[in-house]
């Protein structure tokens, strides 16, 4: 990894933190899990807002995000890695999901989009 990629910008982590603590129980709690979850699991991303939205980027670019309404909904954008598996039955490529709750099978489901997403 280049210094830019492990070099990570603290106003960008504090802007994601403050937007993440303005948030509404539960989802205030379920924020703090994910942005730990998406700092552990990706040392490249840096953390920013992007549209008011907690985000995190890979040189430069925005590849995923999350927020908080009805539901916590996380999403990737064109740029995270969205290959896939060479024996997908179709061309559809997931890139949002929403949940109520975060449980381990969730976590564990968001680690690896995260790990894939920003390899």
């Amino acid at each position: 990894m280049s210094d830019k990629e492990t070099t990570r910008k603290p106003e960008g982590e504090r802007a994601a933190l403050e937007k993440i603590e303005a948030m509404p129980e539960p989802y205030r709690a379920m924020g703090e899990r994910l942005h730990a979850l998406i700092m552990g699991a990706a040392l490249a991303l840096q953390p920013a807002l992007w549209y008011g939205m907690p985000a995190y980027r890979k040189d430069g670019a925005v590849v995923m995000f999350f927020r908080a309404d009805e539901y916590m909904t996380f999403g990737l954008t064109e740029k995270a890695n969205l290959a896939l598996e060479e024996d997908a039955p179709h061309q559809l490529r997931p890139s949002s999901w929403f949940f109520n709750t975060l449980d381990e099978a969730t976590e564990a489901a968001l680690e690896a989009i995260v790990r894939r997403a920003a390899s």
